[in-house]
């Protein structure tokens, strides 16, 4: 009998606060040009390497995530890490998924820059022996001479948008148009709930 493969899980890890198109541009790129069967949004309740109190309440990310992802097959939210210890450690989430769905192979998604800060990460070598890493380049992340093997790394030439979510809050908080830059219903929750406006 033909063994199964196991299906190609990307994690996409970010703050999402809140969620975006240059998020979605990216994801959707991910599992349509490169081997990934699909890609999990995953919701950091907390990224060790930022501060916490701009952050919008953990589940009003993870529902504008679920929000944008609503109409996608192979694209979903993750709220994995809400019930691991905090802060999140991304070796310490993959022990967890790789438990969890033996029937998956997980895969890493980062930015050209997350790249180049990766040994600050917890036991960064184990995540670079046991699993493969997607990375996007950004235009300013040097990615030409890392101390590190690259071997399990996939460099993809995603499209990119110079859009951040600090500028997003930045434009809702002073009462400027945040349209084509949000999807419509993640706007309309954050205008119902007022998120970011004070």
């Amino acid at each position: 009998m033909a063994k199964i493969k196991n299906k190609k899980t990307g994690l996409f890890f970010g703050s999402f606060n809140p969620i975006h198109i240059g998020h979605l541009i990216i994801a959707n790129h991910m599992v349509s040009d490169t081997d990934l069967d699909e890609v999990w949004l995953v919701v950091s309740p907390h990224n060790p390497l930022k501060d916490k109190s701009s952050l919008a309440n953990d589940y009003d990310r993870l529902h504008m995530v679920e929000l944008a992802l609503e109409d996608s097959v192979n694209l979903k939210a993750s709220k994995v890490e809400f019930a691991l210890q905090k802060p999140s450690y991304t070796i310490d989430t993959l022990t967890y998924l790789e438990e969890k769905y033996p029937n998956k192979s997980f895969c890493i998604i980062m930015g050209g820059d997350s790249l180049v800060s990766l040994p600050k990460w917890k036991n960064y070598n184990k995540l670079l022996q046991h699993h493969e890493i997607y990375v996007y380049n950004r235009p300013d992340s040097n990615t030409s001479d890392l101390p590190f093997d690259i071997q399990n790394i996939t460099f993809v030439d995603a499209p990119l948008i110079d859009l951040s979510a600090t500028y997003i809050r930045d434009r809702i908080l002073n009462s400027k148009s945040v349209k084509y830059i949000l999807p419509d219903k993640v706007f309309e929750f954050i205008d119902s709930k007022r998120l970011y406006s004070i």
